[in-house]
């Protein structure tokens, strides 16, 4: 069998799996920070016809002679470059205004994280580029799906800590409002305290919510629901308080995504005629071979 027709072959899965991603991509286009992804393509195998030799006194050199058996998907990089801002007016929602993640976690944790201990997934810890804030009927600082969102929690006297762990709401407290500060400081108005009702209208501090720092933002691997696992490849993630190299936090905005429909639109052109040249390589060998077995008659 001609090798046309297994290049042909790699070259439709490979521009079928650039598809995917493209619509993935387009799918994604309203999904609050998500990040765009891109196939990359690599030539495949190659079969040598004619080895190559250097020359000497007597003869030339030769150049070696190759021929290609395709294209296959080398790599799905993701471009991490920041979305745009949308703002929401809710205190409750924020963003980061730079490379950092939000790190969350969907069971409690066993006990603190000290300050300058690495992070990785082995304990069920993600982390996210989305600041969706809620509290649980327990008290509990959460995300939309439940997750618990990470920070450094304050003592009753609003001082607070440096270790990671579960932010909670003040015992016996409500919260007609919740604002957070660029540094991640997050406050509430307490509108009801069943313990101590004079400190209604009052403004407590409830923590800092903990940004992370990833060495290797390409060695994180997505899953569903905004979160990313910490991949083995992700380098160090370090756990700290949002400041100019990790991105300070806004609040009152949502990280929009970085998809560019005009560009993957484009992309989407070339690669349906990349996938429809391939179809048209597997048509003309097919040709090819029938006239090779019509040869005889």
């Amino acid at each position: 069998m001609v090798g046309s027709m297994f290049a042909a072959i790699s070259g439709l899965k490979s521009h079928q799996t650039k598809m995917d991603v493209i619509g993935n991509n387009i799918a994604n286009v309203n999904t609050w920070g998500y990040k765009t992804q891109t196939a990359n393509f690599m030539d495949a195998a190659y079969r040598t016809a004619i080895s190559g030799s250097a020359g000497s006194a007597t003869s030339g050199g030769v150049n070696s002679s190759q021929i290609g058996y395709g294209a296959n998907v080398g790599s799905i990089g993701v471009n991490y470059s920041l979305g745009n801002r949308n703002p929401t007016y809710d205190g409750k929602d924020c963003m980061i205004d730079g490379p950092g993640f939000f790190i969350v976690k969907s069971t409690p944790l066993a006990g603190p994280i000290p300050q300058g201990t690495a992070l990785t997934s082995n304990d069920g810890i993600m982390l996210s580029r989305v600041g969706m804030l809620t509290f649980d009927s327990a008290g509990n600082l959460t995300d939309p799906q439940g997750s618990f969102i990470l920070g450094y929690p304050s003592d009753n006297n609003g001082n607070i800590g440096t270790d990671l762990n579960m932010i909670t709401a003040k015992p016996n407290q409500t919260y007609s409002s919740i604002s957070v500060q660029a540094d991640g400081t997050i406050t509430g108005v307490v509108s009801e305290d069943t313990a101590t009702p004079a400190n209604k209208g009052t403004v407590v501090t409830l923590g800092r919510i903990a940004v992370a720092s990833v060495s290797n933002p390409n060695g994180l691997d997505k899953t569903q629901g905004y979160y990313y696992k910490i991949g083995p490849n992700a380098g160090t993630v370090s756990h700290m308080e949002a400041d100019a190299t990790t991105g300070n936090i806004l609040s009152g905005y949502l990280e929009m995504s970085n998809t560019d429909l005009s560009t993957e639109m484009a992309n989407m052109i070339t690669t349906q005629r990349g996938f429809q040249a391939n179809t048209k390589i597997i048509t003309v060998t097919d040709q090819m071979l029938e006239e090779l077995v019509n040869m005889k008659r």
